[in-house]
């Protein structure tokens, strides 16, 4: 498959503050690249520089093998994209916006409007003014937007921003479909990891302008840390008999309240055996009370890499 955005050693820094730090992006056609930070990342900083909204300090950016640069307009016409709000006209319709941005496109089928309503669902508001949008109508309208010529690529900055749950669906199948049957190209900034992984090929992690990691979506579940959590009536005697068989164990914080939390084991064989440690307890006369596998979640992972990486969480 064709490469068809790209980045090379892509720096824009500041006065003395470097928001991105020689990122390269490789993201190929039909992919859909989960681009995860949180808020001041450099996500949005580095989307600017890819659109030509912003010029780098050093580096490249390329679209379709083009490069990024002012005197290259003809490198965005494959290319749609929301950059954090969506604006549009607020004293307009939904439709009269649409129509604004068929004629500036050049897009000579009219029907391509009501076609992009209806792909976003908009048909309820087509005449209600842009102003009078709920924040999940004007992201959709923004979506609308940046769809509506048939784009190649698709750029998109926190596109599920102010939707419903029932939108985030929609918009998430949207964009399964578009990269499946269309060969379309999504790049799909968030700082929500659980949404992102649901329909990403590929994740990049960006910290403090340095892209920390980079893996393919489907095997981010083997990435997981995975924990058997354990209590009993004396917690003490519990850990005593599992440190002394070679078990590394965990005792979690106190809570608000003062009350350890369970003890946890990350061994491997622990965790996929949990009936050794259920046989082992119960034989020294201390049966535990709880006995389960905990998964890391999606955001914990994301912490957790940004902290091995050296990255301060705020």
């Amino acid at each position: 498959m064709s490469e068809m955005i790209s980045t090379t050693n892509l720096t824009k820094v500041y006065g003395e503050t470097c928001v991105v730090d020689k990122v390269n992006l490789s993201v190929k056609q039909g992919d859909i690249f989960g681009f995860l930070g949180l808020n001041g990342a450099g996500k949005t900083t580095t989307i600017r520089m890819l659109l030509g909204m912003i010029t780098p300090t050093s580096g490249q950016c390329y679209l379709q093998g083009q490069r990024v640069g002012a005197g290259n307009t003809d490198t965005w016409r494959d290319v749609g994209y929301i950059v954090e709000t969506p604006y549009s006209y607020p004293d307009l319709t939904v439709k009269e916006n649409l129509e604004i941005v068929r004629q500036l496109r050049g897009i000579q089928e009219k029907s391509c409007v009501h076609w992009i309503i209806k792909k976003l669902k908009l048909e309820d508001y087509a005449s209600k003014k842009a102003k009078h949008l709920s924040l999940g109508n004007a992201q959709r309208l923004g979506i609308a937007k940046a769809m509506m010529h048939k784009p190649k690529i698709l750029i998109l900055d926190e596109p599920t921003n102010g939707l419903d749950p029932a939108g985030i669906v929609e918009v998430r199948q949207l964009l399964m479909d578009l990269a499946k049957n269309s060969g379309v190209t999504v790049l799909v900034s968030s700082h929500k990891l659980d949404e992102i992984s649901r329909i990403t090929t590929n994740i990049g992690i960006i910290h403090e302008g340095k892209l920390i990691k980079e893996i393919d979506g489907k095997q981010l579940e083997s990435q997981l840390k995975k924990s058997l959590i354990i209590d009993g009536r004396d917690r003490l005697a519990i850990k005593s008999i599992l440190s002394k068989t070679g078990y590394k164990v965990y005792t979690q914080d106190k809570s608000t309240t003062g009350e350890l939390f369970p003890l946890q084991i990350q061994n491997e064989d622990a965790v996929n055996n949990p009936e050794k440690i259920a046989t082992l307890l119960v034989n020294a006369g201390h049966p535990p009370t709880l006995l389960k596998i905990e998964k890391e979640d999606l955001e914990m992972y994301f912490l957790r890499t940004i902290k091995e990486r050296g990255g301060d969480v705020k």
